[in-house]
Formats: C-alpha cells, sequence, structure tokens
C-alpha cells in the first residue's frame, strides 16, 4: 500500500484550537488503513502504545491522519519537552537542511556541534573544567561514557542499581534491571555490570532517624556489592537521578550525595545518566541539581535534540581526553541537523519559563492525584516537575491492572498516556513543559477519571 498524503486544515494560517477533540473511535479508519500496512511490512518487534499514525503536532496535540486531537501526555517519552511541533526548532533546523545534511564532523567540522558542546559544557552541574562527546543515541551516550571511564581509570567493572533502565544495546540491556521485554531473550549479556540497591524516596519512613538509617542501609549495601569484586576493579557507578522507565523512582535526600561520597573515596567515576531527566524536565536543567550532586560524567539525549537524534557525554576534562585520538565517534555522531535543533532547544530555555512551566505541572498534578491516594489501589504519587507518576498497588502487591486499565480508557479517550515500572503498575505523565494549563487541566481531568473507572 502506498501512503497518501493527508490535507493539510484548510486554514493554515489560523491559530490552532487547543481543544482534544475526536472526530472518530481511536485509532480511526485511516489509522486503521496504515496499521494493516505496517503489519505487513515492520517486525513486529517494535511495541504500539496507541496504533494512530500522527499527521501533524499542534503544541501539546497531537493530530491524527482522521482529524482525531490527541492531547499529549507522552512528549515522545520526554523527547519533545518543547513541543512536538516547537517554530524555532524547525526554524533552525530547516536552514541547516539548506545548508548541508551532513559531513560527519570526524571528516570536516562545523560550528554548530563545537557551540553545542559548549553550552553544556557552562550548564551542565559541576564546577570544573569540562569536555563534551556528542552521538546520536541515548544508549550510545551510556555506552561512551564507560568506555570513557574504563580508559581514564583502567578498570572495567560497572555498577548500576536496582530499577535502573539505560538502553538496549548488548551493554545497556547487562545494565539494564527490567528483564521482560528489554533483556528477554537476547542473552549472553556482557559481564562485568553488578547492580546495587538504592534508596526510593516514597519508601522512606517518616522518623526521622528511621529514614537516614533507610538511606545508611542502601549506602551499606552499595558498599557491599563494590567489595564483593572490590572497589579498586570498578571503573564507573552509573544512576539515574530520577529513575525513568523503573517507574519515576525518586532517590531519597542524602543518597546521590552518599554515592558521591563513595565514588570519590574509590576512584570512581561518577556516571549520572540525564538522558529522560534532563533539560528542563524536572524544573530544573539537570535533575541531579535537585540533589546538589554532580557527576563526573553527565549524560543528556532525548530532548537535547527536540524529536532529533542527538546524546552527548559530557565530563570532566582529564576523563574526557584520556581516550586515545579515534576512539570516540560515529557517521552520525552530532548531526548538524540535530546540532541546530538542540541550539534551538538551549535558546527555549534561556528565559526559565519553560523550566517553571515544569514547576507548574507538577503542582497541578499533585494537586489533582494525591487526594486519590485515599483509595484502596493508589500506592503513590510522585516525580519531580513535568516527570509525574501515579503507581497503583495494595496489599496484594504491585497492581498493573489497575494502571493497564486506566491508561487504555484515558488513550481511548485522546489523552496519550504511557505505563512503566519494574511491575508494569505505574502511569507516567511527560507533558510538553510549555502545555497551557487548560489543556493540562483537561487531560488531567481525563485521566483521573480513567483511574476512579479503574479502582471502581
Amino acid at each position: 500500500m502506498t501512503p497518501t498524503t493527508v490535507a493539510p486544515s484548510a486554514d493554515p494560517a489560523a491559530v490552532p484550537q487547543r481543544a482534544r477533540r475526536l472526530a472518530t473511535a481511536l485509532p480511526g479508519p485511516r489509522s486503521r488503513e496504515l496499521e494493516a500496512a505496517r503489519r505487513r511490512h515492520v517486525t513486529e518487534g517494535f511495541g504500539v502504545t496507541l496504533p494512530v499514525f500522527i499527521d501533524r503536532a499542534e503544541g501539546p496535540l497531537l493530530v491524527d491522519v482522521d482529524g482525531n486531537r490527541i492531547i499529549d501526555f507522552a512528549s515522545g517519552i520526554a523527547v519533545t519537552s518543547v513541543g512536538a511541533a516547537n517554530p524555532r526548532v524547525a526554524e533552525r533546523a530547516a536552514a541547516q537542511l539548506g545548508r548541508f545534511t551532513h559531513t560527519c564532523f570526524m571528516v570536516t567540522e562545523y560550528s554548530s556541534f563545537v557551540e553545542v558542546c559548549r553550552w553544556l559544557n557552562e550548564h551542565t552541574p559541576g564546577d570544573f573544567d569540562k569536555r563534551t562527546a556528542l552521538f546520536s543515541t541515548g544508549a550510545e551516550a551510556v555506552e561512551n561514557a564507560v568506555k570513557i571511564a574504563r580508559s581514564a581509570t583502567r578498570r572495567s567493572n560497572v555498577l548500576v542499581f536496582d530499577e535502573a533502565y539505560h538502553g538496549r544495546t548488548q551493554l545497556t540491556m547487562a545494565m539494564t534491571a527490567k528483564e521482560n521485554p528489554y533483556r528477554l531473550n537476547f542473552g549472553p549479556l556482557p559481564g562485568s555490570v553488578f547492580r546495587g540497591p538504592t534508596a526510593p524516596e516514597h519508601l522512606v519512613p517518616a522518623d526521622p532517624a528511621a529514614a537516614a538509617q533507610f538511606v545508611a542501609e542502601a549506602l551499606g549495601g552499595v558498599e557491599a556489592v563494590l567489595a564483593e569484586a572490590g572497589p579498586e576493579t570498578f571503573a564507573a557507578m552509573v544512576i539515574e537521578p530520577i529513575q525513568g522507565e523503573g517507574g519515576f523512582v525518586v532517590h531519597a535526600p542524602g543518597f546521590l550525595a552518599g554515592l558521591r561520597e563513595i565514588a570519590t573515596r574509590h576512584g570512581i567515576v561518577l556516571v549520572v545518566d540525564e538522558i529522560q531527566a534532563g533539560m528542563g524536565r524536572t524544573g530544573a536543567l539537570f535533575a541531579s541539581e535537585h540533589d546538589g550532586v554532580a557527576g563526573d560524567i553527565t549524560l543528556s539525549a532525548k530532548a537535547l535534540g527536540a524529536g532529533l537524534p542527538l546524546s552527548a557525554v559530557t565530563g570532566r576534562a582529564e576523563l574526557m581526553n584520556a581516550v586515545h585520538a579515534g576512539g570516540l565517534g560515529g557517521t552520525y555522531a552530532g548531526n548538524p541537523v540535530a546540532c541546530e535543533a538542540a541550539l534551538a532547544v538551549f535558546e527555549l530555555l534561556e528565559d526559565g519559563s519553560l523550566l517553571a512551566g515544569a514547576r507548574d505541572i507538577e503542582a497541578a498534578v499533585r494537586g489533582r492525584f494525591e487526594p486519590l491516594l485515599a483509595h484502596d489501589g493508589v500506592a503513590s504519587v510522585r516525580g519531580r516537575g513535568a516527570m509525574m507518576a501515579v503507581e497503583f498497588g495494595d496489599a496484594s502487591g504491585p497492581r498493573a491492572d489497575i494502571a493497564k486499565a486506566a491508561a487504555a480508557a484515558a488513550n481511548a479517550a485522546g489523552v496519550l498516556t504511557l505505563t512503566c515500572g519494574t511491575h508494569g503498575n505505574v502511569i507516567r505523565l511527560l507533558p510538553p513543559l510549555g502545555i497551557e494549563p487548560e489543556v493540562l487541566d483537561e487531560g488531567l481531568a481525563v485521566l483521573e477519571a480513567a483511574i476512579r473507572g479503574a479502582l471502581s
């Protein structure tokens, strides 16, 4: 089947109506036709949350080929934080497309690559001299951070953590905690990867002394894992400041600072994976700022390129420069069109309004869903900024059935919502940072009704 072009709106100059609208059931007839073609031509290895085909984006709305207007609480899994059709991103990317699409930075250079590196060196946490390397995907950034740490330390082992997600390549699968679907049937996986415990904030006891003990025990568990192989054998310790796919797990106060102290004491490179939580998603440029912790290496991706493939490894100059010339790179690493998109993102973050928007999103989500904690089946409401989650569980354990039913109902009603968590019992909210309050409120109301329905 040859895909057809959907006609644009009659008046493309008109200001888009910022309102959810269902012209058909989801998926609509045209999406169902395209889905049939997809099943004939695309591997079944790709899962799909909502099988609708998108024609265009209008602010926080995705408009599908049947004319349905869907509120986007997914942002391409935290990628389109500035919106899926931001005019400034489109303007800079289009201008670059008119000049050249690619040269490969390892062959001939271009200034946008350097400017992206300059901004990241200046803005990632840490008051020390930095260097940056650009790549294409988050998993590439993780793998290259491990390469850099191993090169600089001449050690091999890597410490990761419970509930971690770091990617889908062979090494990053070994670093990821969740078996299904990420690791299932893909072994054997690389060795030299060890896993330590965490101290989730939502599980911290209310008593201050007990809370301190809770964090101390988790850090003691980390020390025990290091001691098992010898701390002197560990090149890197890799941690997400808020664990994304693992369930939007916020670490208890003091835990990340404790990891920083352990890493420093043992000469281990602390790698902070900000791939999902960074670039303003939590109301700060980088989520680790909330804990006052700077990694020796910080990883960026997802929202960095606003939908164009771009990732970055930013770290201490002496670490980044420890790799021999030619040891880092990639044909598409730091593609010039993606670099221009990133420079547009930096411009959009400059005045702080998107960071404030993320904080407003958190307040709205908490105000809407924290009252549901009184209901059996709602276990926690957690997160920071525009990276929020509702966890479902009761005395019987995690309740993935509630999360699945509520998310499905919200999706059918035109509010695109994702689940996550090791047990699949968490609904995660990742709206664009600039979503209008009235659109956010409408989407949250739809989701609340879906949750109440799933609880009943």
